[in-house]
């Protein structure tokens, strides 16, 4: 059946474009984030802006991976979307430290329920041979997002306010979500949604299956989690006016990448892209911490793009190459799982160690190399079972 569904189709389309605009929604309002805490005097708590968003997303898996696989991919999606919507008009009314920090816990569910699903209705709608290639294409969206959201959110507040930079990470996802409404259904077999769906069980919450890929995923994400929390003052403090340019330069460079890598996890394995994957990001991280400069920065955000553009589709693939097909929502989810764990943890960390000492910033960059570097060893003494 899939034969009749190539990638190349207006399904596919839709489904990319509307990630683009789903992960600009939420990541526009991140450079921006740390100084309009500040201003509401919670400036010590920096390090929740990230971890308390990527808790939620991580609690949420188990129940958007059994959702996707019983009630469908496309009320999955929308309400990670919806999320989105209310939180953005939300902002701007809850203006206490308490209340942002609410909002910010809210706010992760919209991560937690839409990729899950959007993994998961693109290894419906392509054959398992293009599955690495595919996950390249729409990671080229949702990367996209990651960079023009930053950069747009920036250039909102420079010239408007906070206020203007919130309702426009609302239209951002509504967007998304009308893009959505125009998608067909892919699970064949759906339930109506009852309350009793929300009671899970251990067994729904982890799927054993794919423990190798999510560690991987854990141990790559942890300097993800650290670049969102200290980079946008890291960026000020080497004298950036626009904090999202290290994210510019971060996507373009996974954007050059991303399909080729793809295609090769595809051919080649997925493994082998992966190792290859953790090597480059293991020195983007080390140059990150020596080249203390605009220069040195920007260059390492380009092997850091580089090195996560080669390991996302490889790893989206290698969890859905694992994943039993009536339990690939599962599946997925324990891969995001893992890498809502290490972003929470990693912006945790780098909050906690940072303190508002610059010096301190590159110290936690070689302590993300160090976990990058526990994934290379771990692939390399841990052996697949035949």
């Amino acid at each position: 059946m899939k034969k009749n569904h190539p990638i190349y189709n207006l399904r596919f389309g839709l489904l990319c474009l509307s990630s683009l605009l789903f992960s600009s929604s939420y990541n526009m309002l991140i450079p921006e984030l740390p100084s309009y805490l500040a201003s509401l005097g919670g400036s010590q708590y920096i390090g929740f802006i990230i971890a308390l968003f990527t808790l939620t997303a991580g609690l949420s898996r188990p129940f958007s991976g059994l959702l996707t696989d019983t009630i469908g991919r496309k009320p999955v999606m929308i309400f990670g979307a919806l999320v989105c919507v209310v939180c953005g008009f939300l902002y701007p009314v809850l203006v206490t430290v308490g209340g942002f920090l609410f909002l910010r816990l809210v706010h992760g569910f919209s991560t937690g329920f839409t990729p899950t699903a959007v993994a998961t209705y693109v290894s419906d709608i392509v054959a398992a041979d293009r599955w690495g290639e595919a996950f390249g294409i729409q990671g080229v969206f949702f990367t996209s997002g990651l960079a023009l959201g930053p950069a747009i959110g920036s250039t909102i507040k420079l010239y408007y306010s906070y206020e203007i930079l919130f309702y426009s990470s609302s239209a951002m996802a509504f967007l998304s979500m009308v893009l959505i409404f125009k998608l067909h259904e892919t699970l064949s077999e759906r339930l109506r949604f009852k309350m009793s769906m929300l009671k899970i069980s251990r067994k729904d919450i982890i799927s054993v299956d794919v423990l190798k890929p999510a560690i991987i995923t854990f141990l790559a994400y942890f300097a993800f989690g650290m670049m969102l929390t200290l980079i946008p003052d890291w960026s000020d403090h080497l004298g950036f006016k626009n904090k999202g340019s290290f994210f510019m330069a971060f996507t373009i460079a996974s954007l050059t990448i991303r399909f080729l890598a793809g295609k090769a996890s595809d051919r080649m394995g997925r493994k082998f892209v992966v190792n290859i994957g953790l090597i480059i990001l293991f020195g983007s991280l080390l140059l990150m911490g020596i080249l203390q400069t605009k220069f040195g920065l920007l260059v390492a955000a380009g092997f850091y793009g580089l090195g996560m553009g080669i390991l996302s589709p490889a790893l989206n693939a290698w969890t859905v190459d694992l994943s039993p097909k009536e339990q690939r929502g599962k599946g997925i989810s324990t891969m995001f799982i893992a890498l809502e764990a290490g972003i929470g943890l990693g912006a945790l960390f780098s909050g906690w160690y940072y303190q508002n000492n610059y010096e301190n910033i590159p110290i936690t960059m070689y302590a993300c190399a160090v976990m990058v570097f526990l994934g290379l060893i771990f692939l390399l003494f841990r052996k697949d079972k035949k």
